[in-house]
Parts: C-alpha cells; sequence; structure tokens
C-alpha cells in the first residue's frame, strides 16, 4: 500500500477554543498558538471535542483556522494542523471538507457519525466517501461513548487500507479492543489515544502517540513520557507518569473543556475562561482544587 502522507505520532494538543464576550477571542488565540508553538508537540487539532467545535459557525472555523496559520509562522514553527469535523449527514461532511480546501490545513480529524447509529458497513461507507472527497489524511476519531456508536476493528482495518485514512484518535475505552488493534493494523496507520489516564499504558503496548487535552497542562512533561519510552527508558518514563497522572483526573472531573479552560486563564494564556452553551464553569469546588494544584506545581517547580 502506497501512502503519500506522513504517520501521525507523539503528542497532539486538541486545541481549546477562546472565547470573550460571546465572540471569538483572537487575542487569546494568537497567545496560546504562540505559547504551544514553543513547546515540544507533535501536531495541533482545531474546532474537535476540546475546541467546541460543535458550537462554532464556518465563518469562525475559517477564522480560527487562518488564525492559527498565521500565528505559527510567526512563531517560526511548522506543525500539522487537522481540522475536527463531526456530522451525521455524510453529503454535508463531504461539502465541508470541499469548503476548506484552500485552508490552510494539513488533515482532518473526523468523528464517526453520532446519534444516528450506523452500521458498520454505513461507517464504512461514510469515512470511505471522505476519503475519495480529498487527498488529505484524515484521522478517525472513535468515541462511543459521545457518537453511541463504536467502529469495530474489522472495519477499522478495512478503512485503514486507504491511503489516506492514517490513523485513529482511540477512544474505544475498552484495551481489549485497542491492543487488538494494535497488533493488526498495517504499517503508516497510527494509533493514538484519546484517553489521556491511558497515554502511558497505550505507549508501551506500542501506540505511535496521544491526542490529550490535558497537555495543554505540563506540556513538557507529558511529552518527556513520550521521549523517554522511545529512547528505551521504561522506569524513566513511568517515574515522569507518575508525576502526572493525577493531572487527567483533574481536569475531566468536570466536563471537559471547562476545567483546562480555567486552570488557562489561572495561568494566564487566555483572558477569560468563557464556555458556550451548554458548556458551563467549572464548580466554585473545582476551581478551589485547580488552584490549590496549580500552587503545589507552582511550589515543586521553584523548589
Amino acid at each position: 500500500m502506497d501512502r503519500n502522507h506522513p504517520t501521525p505520532g507523539g503528542l497532539w494538543l486538541p486545541l481549546v477554543t477562546p472565547f470573550r464576550d460571546g465572540a471569538l477571542d483572537e487575542a487569546s488565540l494568537r497567545r496560546l498558538v504562540r505559547h504551544y508553538a514553543a513547546e515540544p508537540i507533535d501536531g495541533l487539532i482545531l474546532a474537535a471535542t476540546t475546541g467546541e467545535g460543535l458550537t462554532l459557525d464556518e465563518e469562525e472555523i475559517e477564522r480560527l483556522v487562518a488564525l492559527t496559520a498565521e500565528a505559527l509562522a510567526a512563531a517560526g514553527r511548522r506543525l500539522p494542523v487537522f481540522l475536527g469535523l463531526s456530522c451525521s449527514d455524510t453529503r454535508k461532511l463531504v461539502k465541508a471538507v470541499g469548503r476548506s480546501a484552500e485552508w490552510p490545513l494539513d488533515g482532518y480529524l473526523v468523528t464517526c457519525p453520532y446519534y444516528t447509529r450506523p452500521s458498520q458497513e454505513g461507517m464504512v461507507r461514510h469515512f470511505s466517501a471522505l476519503a475519495e472527497a480529498t487527498a488529505r489524511p484524515i484521522m478517525i476519531y472513535n468515541i462511543p461513548y459521545r457518537t453511541g456508536v463504536n467502529l469495530g476493528n474489522a472495519a477499522m482495518l478495512e478503512l485503514a487500507a486507504r491511503p489516506n485514512i492514517v490513523g485513529v484518535k482511540d477512544c474505544s475505552a475498552d484495551m481489549a479492543q485497542s491492543c487488538e488493534l494494535l497488533r493488526r493494523k498495517p504499517p503508516g496507520f497510527a494509533v493514538l489515544t484519546g484517553e489521556d489516564a491511558f497515554f502511558h499504558p497505550m505507549l508501551t503496548q506500542g501506540a505511535e502517540g496521544g491526542v490529550l487535552a490535558s497537555a495543554h497542562v505540563e506540556t513538557r512533561a507529558f511529552a518527556a513520557v513520550r521521549d523517554l519510552l522511545r529512547a528505551g527508558d521504561g522506569p524513566g518514563a513511568l517515574a515522569a507518569w507518575r508525576a502526572i497522572g493525577d493531572l487527567p483526573q483533574l481536569l475531566f472531573a468536570e466536563p471537559s473543556p471547562a476545567p483546562i479552560k480555567h486552570w488557562l486563564w489561572r495561568a494566564g494564556l487566555i483572558d477569560s475562561p468563557e464556555l458556550r452553551l451548554p458548556m458551563t464553569p467549572v464548580s466554585e469546588g473545582l476551581a478551589a482544587r485547580i488552584g490549590q494544584a496549580m500552587e503545589r506545581r507552582r511550589r515543586e517547580a521553584a523548589s
């Protein structure tokens, strides 16, 4: 099988979308992109779950992509940028891919069709139609606890035979399914975990990386787990993971991305923790826990 696209791997960040007074906060977005351009990440994903993509209109998504490309260019960092797409109507999704054909993007992260619960054959046809509609690489996003449908490994491997379906963000939450996929997947098809708490164990099983919302925080520490395992230092990687293993639990204690936005706002990286309904701000209790965690890490870094 001839693949013309690089295999995604390493640490990918599903970037939050900053808002202020109901609108896209362009100043905060530029600040965020500049910040993460200086961090050891391997790719960015825009307007996906963490980026509240379902609340963005077409003009906002196009502006988000353009501003990100401009900020990366100004920072002098070349990073692959994928756009998150989610729709249960294959025709509409093909049109969305067509509209973005000239945008400064490197590929797409496409969620399994939600709510309608199509068959395995229906999902194979859905992703096949998208793969035929673009020459850009596509990463499948399998997250059955959000969509209501699980793309099984037989269907996944059928799709993996397509040259521009280059990988999956795996949120199956089924370690047996994930490990079977890792054993059977073809060369050039990447499995990136989207379960932040599974990052270290999935890497040890052969996953190519992760798409981790938690890596907005302590980005270099998450990258160190990746780097130590690549260098063959298993004990060092485990120690590095244990130092940050509590972060996913904290940052997903309430619906994401509210806790992450609160942390980034407290850290001065965005000007507001604002979300769009139906997402709501963190509770007072979680805000206090985040503040305590930030202070503890500040003291540890200073010692």
